[in-house]
């Protein structure tokens, strides 16, 4: 069964980083492409950032320059880079693998 375990959230002033983590176990092979989703409060979970197999990346348009998407197949850990964060990037993060779902992290941007 996979499993998706996030951690790396927390309370971060505005202009501050974070970097989130997502660890993937029971697939039984090498980890696919991976997606990062965020959902704040009152809005719909949307799409932040993708990577693929051959580490090919794409952001949503809010996030692109700020957030990187990261991998390390030998750890079937991704990662989410967050730079110069926001209040509006406050929100609960959740990685994402072939419909499974992790507990999500919630990041609080705030001073």
């Amino acid at each position: 069964q996979v499993q998706l375990v996030e951690s790396g959230g927390g309370l971060v002033q505005p202009g501050g980083s974070l970097r989130l983590s997502c660890v993937v176990s029971g697939t039984g092979r090498s980890i696919l492409a991976m997606a990062w989703y965020r959902q704040a409060p009152g809005k719909q979970r949307e799409l932040v950032a993708v990577i693929t197999s051959a580490g090919n990346t794409s952001f949503t348009n809010s996030v692109k320059g700020r957030f990187t998407i990261s991998r390390d197949n030998a750890k079937n850990t991704v990662y989410l880079q967050m730079n110069s964060l926001k209040p509006e990037d406050t929100a609960v993060y959740y990685c994402h693998y072939r419909n499974n779902w992790g507990q999500g992290t919630q990041v609080t941007v705030s001073s």
